[in-house]
C-alpha cells in the first residue's frame, strides 16, 4: 500500500537536507579547482556537477525512492507512475563556477502532477539560500542571519518598474525584439543582474519583473515558486504556465505581470 501523500513542508525538508549535502560536495570541488568538458550541446559540465547531482538523488531517494527525479547532467530516473516531479540542476552557472566567480547556484524544484510544491535556490558561496513551499511563503537567508520572509514590491506601473533580464538571444533575433526595445523605454531602469540573483531581488522587492527567453525549465522552477510565493508571478513569455519545454519566463511582482505581457505582443 502507498504511503500518505508528502505535504509541501515534507517535500522542502527533503529538498534543503539535499541541497545542503550538495552544497559540501560543490565546496570540496570549489576550494580544489576543476576541469571541464564539453557535453553534446556544447556547455560545459564538470565532476562537481555530476557529484553534487548524484548526492542530491542520493538525498531524494532516501525518503522517496518511486519519485522521478529528473536532472540537468542523468536525466530523467525513477517511478514513471508517480505523480512527483523533482527537477534539479545541481550547478546552474557551471561557466560562472569554472571562472571562480560565485554567480552559481543549485536549484531543486518537486511538483505533484505538474504543480510545484517546494523548491530550494542554494547560493551559499554568494551568501544566500532560499525557499519556498506551496502555501508556506518564501524566505532568504544570508550568511548567518535569520531568515527572512520574503515579499515582491507594490510598483504597479511600467514608468517606475525597474526590470532586471537574462540571456536574450533568440528574443533578439525573432520578431518580439522591437516590441522588446519600447518595453526597455518605457520603465524606470533596466538592469541584468542574472543568473538566480535577480530573481531573488524580485522575490524581496528590490526589482519589479525579470525576462528571460533562454533557459531551461531546470535553471527557474524552483525560483518561479519562491516568487510566486512572495506574492508575485511567473509565466512562460506567452503568458502560460511552466512546463518542461519552457524555454523562456517572464517573472514580476503580479501587478506588472499583464502590462509587460501586453507591451511584448504589441507591433
Amino acid at each position: 500500500m502507498p504511503g500518505p501523500v508528502p505535504t509541501p513542508a515534507a517535500l522542502l525538508a527533503v529538498a534543503q537536507r539535499a541541497a545542503a549535502a550538495a552544497a559540501e560536495v560543490i565546496a570540496a570541488h570549489y576550494a580544489q579547482g576543476v576541469a571541464a568538458r564539453a557535453k553534446d550541446d556544447g556547455s560545459p559540465v564538470t565532476e562537481a556537477d555530476l557529484a553534487a547531482e548524484r548526492t542530491i538523488r542520493a538525498e531524494i531517494a532516501r525518503d522517496f525512492p518511486d519519485h522521478v527525479v529528473y536532472g540537468e547532467e542523468y536525466g530523467r530516473s525513477g517511478t514513471a507512475s508517480s505523480e512527483f516531479l523533482w527537477l534539479v540542476d545541481p550547478i546552474d552557472g557551471t561557466k560562472s563556477f569554472l571562472r571562480r566567480y560565485p554567480m552559481f547556484s543549485t536549484q531543486l524544484c518537486v511538483w505533484r502532477e505538474g504543480v510545484a510544491q517546494a523548491a530550494v535556490s542554494s547560493a551559499p558561496w554568494f551568501g544566500e539560500v532560499a525557499w519556498a513551499s506551496r502555501g508556506g511563503g518564501a524566505f532568504l537567508q544570508r550568511g548567518a542571519q535569520p531568515a527572512q520572509r520574503l515579499a515582491v514590491s507594490t510598483v504597479d506601473t511600467l514608468e517606475r518598474a525597474t526590470l532586471s533580464t537574462g540571456n536574450l538571444r533568440s528574443l533578439a533575433r525573432g520578431p518580439g525584439w522591437p516590441a522588446f526595445g519600447r518595453l526597455v523605454a518605457r520603465v524606470d531602469r533596466i538592469r541584468g543582474y542574472g543568473d538566480f540573483w535577480h530573481y531573488h531581488l524580485l522575490a524581496q522587492g528590490s526589482v519589479d519583473a525579470v525576462l528571460e527567453s533562454d533557459l531551461n525549465v531546470l535553471d527557474v522552477a524552483a525560483l518561479a515558486l519562491i516568487v510566486a510565493e512572495a506574492g508575485g508571478r511567473a509565466t512562460a513569455l506567452d503568458g502560460g504556465p511552466l512546463t518542461l519545454a519552457t524555454r523562456d519566463l517572464l517573472a514580476s511582482n503580479g501587478r506588472l505581470h499583464d502590462a509587460v505581457l501586453v507591451a511584448l505582443r504589441a507591433t
